[in-house]
């Protein structure tokens, strides 16, 4: 590929995960309706799993979940036939990602969580699939092809897994009227927290805490006034 080739390669991706993204407006319909129902009124807390790259999609979609007022848990489903699954209760609501919608891994749990009795919501490229079939709601995510060049790499669907996955998050934090406090209340770190949480008074030192001496005070004294206020200077 020369120069030219590269670049245009790059536009074509963006263009084609562009077109996945856009086409799943229309598909926001009753089923999401019903997806955020079950999700806003459950008593437990909502276990997304999924494997692959599907599986780090799933990953972030907990992680926003979580940050935006729903309890929410990632379940590796090969660590979940292998005893995690005893995290899922029978309350719990239980998502599962995959773009085939017919992963072994997952076929294996889903007579599981039947048993249980939770309530499954599938985001699937797939919605004839084994998982769609068995699911209580199916959210459609397929795309016309992958920008992978042998419509193959999950690319353009993992994309719109993911704005799925987030169109369920934003959803819920509206109607749960999630605020600014809430957020920084969870997410106190970093330049988001600080930016949150931090005020003036967090870093004012004011009354006795400030290090002052007068103009006469003697050399000894003006010493001890900056190593005891620990400022450098008084």
């Amino acid at each position: 590929m020369n120069h030219e080739d590269v670049i245009q390669r790059g536009k074509k991706v963006v263009r084609i995960e562009t077109e996945a993204v856009a086409e799943l407006e229309n598909r926001i319909d009753e089923s999401f309706k019903k997806a955020v129902d079950i999700i806003q009124h459950t008593r437990g807390r909502v276990i997304i799993t999924g494997i692959g790259k599907s599986g780090i999609i799933a990953k972030k979609i907990a992680s926003t979940l979580s940050s935006t007022g729903t309890a929410a848990f990632f379940l590796h489903p090969t660590e979940g036939v292998h005893g995690e699954l005893g995290m899922v209760l029978k309350d719990d609501v239980v998502i599962c990602v995959s773009k085939s919608g017919n992963t072994p891994e997952l076929a294996q749990l889903i007579p599981i969580f039947k048993r249980l009795g939770v309530s499954i919501i599938a985001i699937t490229g797939n919605p004839d699939s084994e998982l769609g079939r068995n699911s209580d709601v199916v959210l459609d995510v397929s795309v016309r092809e992958e920008a992978c060049p042998f419509d193959l790499a999950p690319t353009a669907s993992t994309t719109a897994a993911l704005v799925m996955g987030d169109a369920l998050a934003v959803a819920l934090l509206q109607l749960r009227n999630f605020t600014r406090e809430d957020f920084a209340r969870v997410h106190p770190g970093g330049v988001i927290g600080k930016k949150l949480l931090l005020r003036i008074d967090d870093l004012m030192v004011s009354g006795d805490r400030i290090a002052k001496v007068s103009a006469d005070t003697p050399l000894k004294e003006v010493v001890y006034e900056i190593t005891s206020k620990r400022f450098g200077a008084t």
